[in-house]
């Protein structure tokens, strides 16, 4: 492109800035690109009771269990929220402020809708428990959630793309996602005793919520994670990195799955969690209830299992259109 490129943010618009001073030099665009530096990188560092408070809400958290993931999303949701009052105390901040956050910082730049919720989760355990201060909490919102459903792999796509791996490991791994409907987390987590061979089950621990599941595993798993173990020797985990003792990576997870779908030719927009969704897809276009199916695939509320009763094609197949009652 014939340019420099340099990371954006509030310190180096400050440094082009002062630039543009010392070398008498105007840039057009850079107006406009402060004020946007300004909107959406402003400075997130806190001190004072600021800092001492989002201190206090990890310790909140880690001793309530929530899981790491979660963790750095709340203190990253709280750490924005804050540093965008500067200019005021934790003691002064309102619901009025909440709304004001929404919109003026999360609604103009256009950030999601899963997004705008954790920021109102966030600030809502945060004022509760670490500040003891209701904000008026019922007054606050939250986003009306689209509904985007899930893309899927038909079976032949699932057996071409599991035909094209060749690495032992990565088929494996990306194979018992699908036969179990797992997360990429619960994959990663797996220690080596999670195979109950003899009565055909997983057992997965600390999964989403901190909840643990068993599924049934497939006599052909099985047989394929025997097959690995003989090549692989893991000590701890089921699936290892390059050192003994080290779970695998979802980088490394990640770039397998990408490899198989390019030599598989499949040029759908898929992606691991694919596999999940299709797990469950079609178990219910076999006649598996529901019910069971949000069991086996650790759903807290049934009503987010309910999206693959819109994708199953069986359900779809039975729909006439008005159309075949045409004479053309």
């Amino acid at each position: 492109m014939r340019c420099w490129l340099v990371p954006y943010s509030v310190e180096n618009m400050e440094e082009i800035g002062k630039l543009m001073q010392e070398l008498e030099i105007s840039i057009p665009e850079y107006e406009r690109l402060k004020a946007e530096s300004h909107d959406r990188y402003f400075d997130r560092r806190l001190t004072g009771d600021k800092e001492t408070a989002l201190q206090a809400f990890e310790r909140y958290l880690k001793t309530q269990r929530y899981s790491v993931r979660t963790v750095d999303t709340y203190l990253k949701a709280i750490r924005t929220f804050l540093s965008y009052f500067k200019g005021k105390e934790i003691e002064e901040i309102t619901a009025v402020d909440v709304t004001n956050f929404n919109e003026g910082y999360i609604l103009k730049n256009q950030f999601s809708w899963s997004y705008q919720n954790q920021v109102i989760s966030s600030v809502k355990l945060f004022f509760r428990n670490v500040i003891r201060k209701e904000l008026q909490t019922m007054e606050i919102d939250r986003p009306r959630r689209g509904r985007s459903l899930p893309d899927i792999f038909s079976r032949s796509e699932v057996e071409r793309f599991l035909q094209s791996i060749r690495n032992i490991k990565h088929k494996a791994a990306l194979a018992l996602i699908y036969a179990c409907g797992l997360r990429r987390s619960e994959l990663i987590g797996l220690r080596i005793n999670a195979v109950d061979s003899k009565r055909k089950l997983l057992i997965i621990k600390g999964a989403k919520g901190n909840k643990d599941r068993v599924v049934p595993l497939p006599e052909g798993m099985i047989q394929m994670l025997r097959e690995y173990y003989k090549v692989y020797r893991p000590e701890c985990w089921l699936f290892e990195g390059q050192l003994a003792g080290v779970p695998y990576s979802e980088t490394s997870l990640r770039e397998a799955f990408v490899r198989g779908m390019k030599e598989a030719g499949i040029n759908k927009k898929l992606t691991l969690h694919s596999l999940r969704h299709s797990y469950a897809t079609h178990l219910l276009e076999n006649g598996i209830d529901l019910r069971f199916i949000q069991e086996l695939l650790g759903h807290k509320s049934s009503k987010t299992t309910e999206i693959y009763t819109h994708v199953t094609a069986k359900n779809i197949e039975r729909i006439k259109s008005p159309f075949e009652n045409l004479k053309l």
